[in-house]
């Protein structure tokens, strides 16, 4: 997806490379699976969101963030890839 050298978000998929992409644990400490858009103070942002919501919130994302990438790109690795993460699985 992105850095190589990133952890991937275990809800999202977005690539966590910086200390500002992760999530906080309940005692404001980093939480090392979850990225701040998915996990803040120790819970999931949106528990009841759906696998398939997820999927497409985040191809939006990415292809909106990243010129070179088509919604409909991001679309087909964001289905291949957010099932196998933790929260899905």
């Amino acid at each position: 997806m992105s850095d190589p050298a990133a952890t991937f978000c275990q809800s999202c998929g977005m690539p966590m490379a910086e200390a500002n992409h992760f999530g906080t644990n309940a005692d404001g400490s980093r939480n090392e699976e979850y990225c701040t858009f998915c996990y803040r103070e120790g819970a999931l942002i949106n528990p009841d969101m759906s696998l398939e919501a997820m999927i497409e919130i985040s191809a939006k994302g990415w292809s909106d963030s990243d010129p070179g990438v088509s919604y409909e790109e991001a679309l087909k690795v964001s289905r291949a890839n957010i099932p196998t993460l933790k929260r899905w699985r």
